[in-house]
Formats: C-alpha cells, structure tokens, sequence
C-alpha cells in the first residue's frame, strides 16, 4: 500500500483534532482506569468501571469524571500529532528502498513510540495525580484507616500548575519524567503493534481498490488495532500508573522503580492485578484511534490549511 503524501503541517493539525475530540469523548472511562488500577488490595473503593463512575458522580459531581481532562486536552493535541506524524515519517523513510515489511512496519511504530514520551510522560504524570485525587479524598472519608496517622481527613485536589511548581521545585525537570522507562516499556510496544496492525486491516477492507479507504474501514481498523495492543500492554500500563502516583493511603505498597512495582504487585496482589483496567483501557483506546485515523484519512487537516492564504514566492 502507497502511504498517502501529506505535509507536516497538516500532519499535525490531523493528530491534534483527533486527539481533542476523541479525549472530550472517552476521558470519564480513562478517569476509571486510573483509579481502578491504582486501587491495591485492602483499600478498594470500586468493584467494576460502572461503580467507580456512578460512585465519581456521586461524591464529586458530573464534572468530576472529567478531573485532569484539562492536562490532557492540552498536552494530547502535540502528543498525537507526534506520534501519527513520527509513524507515517518513518514508514515513508523505510519504504524508500522497496515494499514496506512487516518489520520496517513495526520499526516504524516503534520510532513513533519512542518520540511520543517527550510530551506523554509530563501529560501522564499530572493527569494521574488530578484523576486520582478523588480516590484519595473519598478513601480518607469512607476508609480512615487508610489515612496516616495524624493526617488529615479532607485535603484539598491540587491543581496542574501547583503540582508542576511542586515537582519542578523539589525534583526539577527530572519530576515530571518519573515512570519515564515505563511508559517508553508501555508505549514503544503499542506502537509496534498497533501502527502495523492498523496499517494491514485498513489495506484489507479496502478490498484491492486503489485510492484511501473508506471512512469506516479506517474507523473499525483504529478500533481493532487500538484495543488490541491496549490490552496487550495493560500489564505495563499498570506498573507505570503505580510509578507515578505520588499520594497513596498508609497500608498501600510504595514501589522505588519498575522491577520493584513488579515484584511487589506479584507477591501481594497476585498475577491477576496486571490486568486491571484492561477493559477500561481498551475503551478508551479503540474509539480514540478510530477516530485519529478517520481525521487523519479524511484529511482534516489538508482541508484547514486550504483555506488559509497562500504565500506567494
């Protein structure tokens, strides 16, 4: 399959609306994940997805599911630009030399994987301190024996900003990339199987017609490819929500790096753990790559930048 010729620009403008429009839609299910995978035994607030976001309106309102969806709104439109437009760079750059192997396909998804962190693990970061916080409060409330002794019952959700101040202040940059080897762990892997997978099932429903696929193929392919690989990478997902969760009650484990954060949910919570969330992730992911590739297919973004005066040369 001849990948399709855009520019960088419009690359951009692509991965960017997608990235807007899909988190507006899936954010309270990825606000789930969050906090179901962070819950370690003895201190489990929520049985299921459905119960964490019922008991969110609850305590927190309707606009409680949407905690942190500022962060990710902001930092998702370079993030998904990056990664889309890493990707079809690379597949363009290995393709130059002859067909497009399912190796050099899985190279390229890995390059797009590696240049994403720069921007995923800072967004990341802040947006599961904002999600979490709401478990944190509702556990001090409801469970006070999770609570340190001395501590306070009520503590109030910090913001983005002040959690950045905070980190840069005591950490410095280096406080916004924690639980950085595990998102490249996390996110290099989903992009070898997610980029070649949905590159394969959008050429097959094309049927051997020339010219892009329809509009739904390349939404069903985003779909299946995206859940596929969120799955396939919740194990890590799980570890890296662990690593970079900075408040947690007095009986739940503390992890000091990634092979620690392992052993420890092994030994205390059982092999089953590593998969927590893996329903909600795959929610989250599926619709939110369907809809990247319908924006990038569709071609959004050539449509922006053709009304936009042209500079005469």
């Amino acid at each position: 399959m001849a990948d399709k010729q855009i520019s960088l620009p419009a690359k951009l403008i692509n991965g960017g609306i997608a990235g807007i429009v899909g988190v507006t839609c899936v954010f309270p299910i990825d606000l789930a994940k969050t906090r179901l995978q962070n819950q370690q035994n003895g201190s489990r607030l929520y049985t299921s997805m459905s119960d964490c976001l019922i008991k969110t309106i609850r305590s927190e309102g309707y606009f409680g599911m949407y905690r942190g969806a500022a962060v990710n709104l902001t930092l998702v439109t370079p993030e998904k630009a990056i990664k889309l437009a890493a990707n079809d760079f690379f597949r363009q750059y290995l393709s130059k030399d002859g067909k497009l192997t399912l190796v050099k396909e899985m190279l390229a998804g890995c390059g797009a994987g590696t240049c994403q962190v720069i921007v995923t693990t800072p967004m990341e970061m802040l947006k599961i301190q904002l999600q979490d916080a709401g478990r944190i409060a509702a556990q001090r409330k409801l469970m006070p024996e999770t609570v340190a002794p001395g501590g306070p019952v009520e503590v109030k959700s910090p913001t983005a900003m002040q959690i950045t101040r905070e980190l840069l202040r005591s950490k410095g940059i280096a406080g916004l990339y924690k639980g950085l080897g595990a998102t490249l762990l996390r996110d290099v892997p989903f992009s070898m199987v997610y980029f070649p997978l949905f590159a394969n099932l959008n050429n097959l429903g094309k049927g051997g017609v020339e010219g892009p696929a329809p509009f739904y193929v390349s939404f069903v392919s985003g779909c299946i490819a995206g859940s596929t690989a969120a799955v396939a990478v919740n194990p890590v997902d799980v570890v890296k929500t662990r690593l970079q969760s900075l408040n947690r009650g007095s009986t739940e484990d503390t992890y000091s790096g990634v092979s620690d954060c392992v052993s420890k949910i092994l030994r205390n919570e059982g092999p089953g753990a590593f998969l927590k969330g893996a329903y909600c992730r795959a929610l989250v992911i599926a619709p939110l790559f369907g809809i990247a590739q319908v924006v990038y297919f569709l071609g959004v973004g050539e449509a922006i930048l053709s009304y936009l005066p042209k500079r005469e040369k």
